[in-house]
């Protein structure tokens, strides 16, 4: 009995311990990076006039409440509570050391007022708008050159209301390029966490030469056909968290950006630093992407453990003649996916180009891309990698990446690459090896 008891001890500790290492597997994370902390001071929009009807709209009440916490100056900051109810507003500037937090049953609601919304200057790194030469709107949520910025709540919801703004892109009558939901400019120590967006005019959130920023524990949804409504797009930035959101949107999931062409060389600012975990989500373009605008360079980004379905692409690299830059250090670890037209897709034929001054000289390079255990159901086609004659893509690693559901015909499709596939179904390209002896490329 004795030994019974012991041995019912010992397996009662390996149970423990397998506990405790799981819960540290499933602990990993980099939210903790720029944390929400607590505010010593709340004040709500009531306080400055605003009404939460659904019709009366509250941009003087936010431009109020964001002055106040601006020159108030308050040791720690303030929250900016937005209570229950609909509250319609135009797009308004955030400031330093403030939180906006969205209560349950809120929902900030952009004005439709398209006529009367604020221009921005192009970005520097693009040289014009993305959609249209010269300036574009500004985001509907906006913050340049800030520090300490949390945007929380308990599910509070941002609606953009974007099918006005999707409308004018289809019926070719927009202006300027369509507003981001959320835009972040210049900035350090940015939390967005907790919330839904929906319905953006165009990207949801956009975090553009910014250092340190979190985004964990989102919702992020619009319609599939509605046009360039990616969720997040950290854009020559570094440092950038993603982790634990749902994104079903009309384009891709994620992308990874750093200024198109001429302009984002000449900018030369890159975006590194980029984890992207435990997301999910579906779109009719790609799952994961980088580019094609990443003229300014990408490098050391970390993608794990994420499931894309229902999508164009899972993982999507992309860039062009006339990028210039780089897409260096990319990891793809634990990836699954379920009905994708495309698995993985890595180009050098995509994407549009600013004007017709970018050169033909400006070739990219793609080195050091590892994807690894990748697994996928109804996948209509493994995937392509095809690199540029006179850049090749160099140092791609395949292991253990198994794609089920493709039609009998289906292949890889390579060119102008090196690199080396391990555990690979369907059978690799003869352009990646399968030695055991190519060191950079392991399980």
């Amino acid at each position: 009995m004795a030994a019974l008891h012991g041995h019912g001890f010992a397996v009662t500790v390996l149970l423990v311990v397998l506990l405790v290492q799981c819960d540290a597997v499933e602990a990993t994370t980099c939210a903790g990076a720029v944390p929400s902390r607590p505010r010593p001071e709340t004040v709500s929009i009531a306080e400055f006039g605003g009404v939460g009807d659904g019709r009366t709209v509250n941009t003087w009440a936010f431009h109020k409440a964001v002055y106040r916490i601006q020159h108030q100056r308050r040791r720690g900051g303030t929250t900016l509570l937005v209570p229950a109810g609909t509250w319609l507003t135009g797009s308004f500037n955030l400031t330093s050391h403030m939180t906006l937090f969205l209560a349950r049953g809120a929902v900030l609601k952009a004005t439709q007022e398209t006529r009367s919304w604020p221009l921005a200057e192009p970005l520097p790194s693009y040289g014009r708008g993305r959609e249209l030469p010269g300036a574009r709107y500004t985001s509907f949520i906006h913050g340049d050159g800030l520090r300490d910025v949390v945007i929380t709540g308990d599910k509070g919801i941002i609606d953009g209301q974007g099918d006005v703004w999707w409308n004018m892109w289809r019926q070719r009558t927009l202006q300027h390029t369509r507003p981001n939901l959320l835009e972040f400019m210049h900035s350090s120590g940015i939390h967005i966490s907790n919330i839904v967006l929906k319905n953006s005019p165009f990207w949801n959130i956009h975090p553009v030469y910014c250092d340190n920023v979190v985004i964990t524990n989102m919702m992020i949804i619009a319609p599939h056909d509605s046009p360039n409504t990616d969720g997040v797009d950290p854009d020559s930035s570094t440092n950038v968290c993603i982790e634990d959101s749902y994104i079903s949107t009309g384009d891709d999931l994620v992308a990874i950006k750093s200024g198109w062409d001429e302009y984002g060389i000449a900018y030369g600012r890159p975006s590194s630093g980029i984890t992207i975990r435990r997301v999910r989500g579906s779109s009719p373009f790609s799952g994961i992407a980088i580019g094609s605008e990443a003229s300014g360079g990408v490098s050391n980004v970390l993608v794990e453990d994420c499931s894309i379905f229902n999508s164009g692409y899972g993982i999507h690299i992309k860039t062009n003649i006339g990028r210039g830059g780089f897409i260096r250090n990319i990891t793809v670890d634990n990836v699954r996916m379920n009905s994708v037209r495309n698995g993985l897709r890595i180009a050098g034929d995509v994407g549009d180009h600013p004007d017709e001054h970018f050169s033909q000289l400006a070739l990219p390079t793609v080195d050091a891309v590892s994807i690894k255990n990748v697994w996928g159901v109804n996948v209509q086609q493994p995937g392509s990698i095809e690199g540029i004659r006179n850049s090749p893509f160099t140092r791609i690693c395949l292991a253990n990446v198994k794609l089920f559901g493709w039609r009998n015909n289906a292949a890889w499709k390579c060119r102008d690459v090196h690199g080396a596939a391990l555990g690979v179904q369907p059978g690799p390209c003869a352009e990646l090896t399968t030695s055991l002896s190519s060191g950079f490329c392991s399980y």
